[in-house]
């Protein structure tokens, strides 16, 4: 793995609420280690900076839910927001190359990470850019991975945020269950799928996992939903349609948006470009922005009714 360098860099300012006697980061478990009690401590207050933590989920792999996820970051900060993109997508990191990030280093600051900045108001994290090459492969077992994305929510500065956008890979296993049990309360899950029946039928687990463990659902996305030909303009529906839709329905849970097909979505992610950044006018484009806008709708109904 790469080596982390030293620097200097601003430090965020402290989460007062973990200072009051309620707040749950101060109440010491029956038989919990006092270094433990610390280092939950150290998170709690990490994450009482962060407005809104978005867990994106998907129930198989091949449905673009990383590019939807560096999408969606990079759409909220269009939007004037401060965001973190995490990838906990531990064995198959994608979030370096579909951001261009390739090749960089890590740097400390005073114990913790400092994460790669990109325009001012992102901030990126991923297993990748500690690997010593994009083909390096990580073979780790569940408790690695839990204490490596334990260290990334708790150890980087990511200060204080709008949004953490979290990148998990496909199912239900380690990864997403270890950021659902350590962002706290008030975290939300995003679910991706494409319009065909295997896709819906996976999420469909993924609604269930969120629900037993408690982690709101805030929408549904259905990736590569039609494509229009650039020759006739006519509409394709390449994975059938209305899948996303129906499982919204079903569910009872929201539609966030339907992302049509776009090649150029694919030349972006090979060169490192964010689609919603070179195509700003495009239709995707702009499907990415009203998912954003019912996103920012629900965090402040959320917001409000707290």
């Amino acid at each position: 793995m790469a080596e982390i360098h030293d620097t200097k860099a601003d430090k965020p300012r402290d989460c007062q609420s973990c200072e009051q006697a309620e707040c749950s980061a101060n109440k010491q478990r029956q038989d919990e280690p006092d270094d433990e009690f610390r280092q939950r401590q150290d998170l709690a207050r990490k994450m009482c900076q962060i407005g809104h933590k978005l867990l994106i989920m998907s129930g198989k792999g091949g449905v673009g839910k990383s590019t939807v996820a560096a999408n969606l970051a990079v759409s909220l900060t269009l939007a004037g927001k401060s965001v973190g993109l995490l990838d906990v997508d531990i064995h198959g990191p994608s979030i370096p190359r579909l951001m261009g990030l390739e090749g960089q280093q890590l740097v400390m600051h005073e114990s913790e990470i400092v994460p790669i900045e990109v325009g001012g108001n992102l901030k990126v994290m991923s297993i990748g850019f500690l690997l010593g090459s994009p083909e390096d492969a990580v073979i780790w077992r569940g408790p690695m991975k839990y204490g490596v994305i334990r260290q990334f929510l708790g150890e980087v500065e990511w200060g204080p945020l709008d949004f953490l956008i979290i990148d998990a890979p496909p199912g239900t296993g380690d990864e997403p269950l270890s950021v659902a049990q350590l962002v706290g309360d008030g975290a939300g899950a995003v679910l991706v799928t494409t319009p065909q029946e295997l896709s819906v039928a996976d999420v469909r687990r993924s609604v269930s996992f969120c629900r037993k463990l408690s982690l709101s659902v805030v929408g549904i996305i259905e990736n590569m939903s039609g494509l229009v030909c650039p020759h006739c303009n006519g509409r394709i529906d390449v994975f059938k349609t209305g899948g996303g839709e129906a499982l919204a329905r079903e569910m009872n849970v929201p539609l966030l948006g339907r992302i049509p097909i776009d090649p150029k979505i694919v030349e972006c992610g090979d060169s490192g470009v964010p689609y919603v950044h070179r195509f700003a006018d495009s239709d995707a484009a702009k499907a990415f922005a009203g998912v954003v806008d019912r996103i920012l709708e629900s965090s402040s109904t959320k917001t409000d009714d707290n």
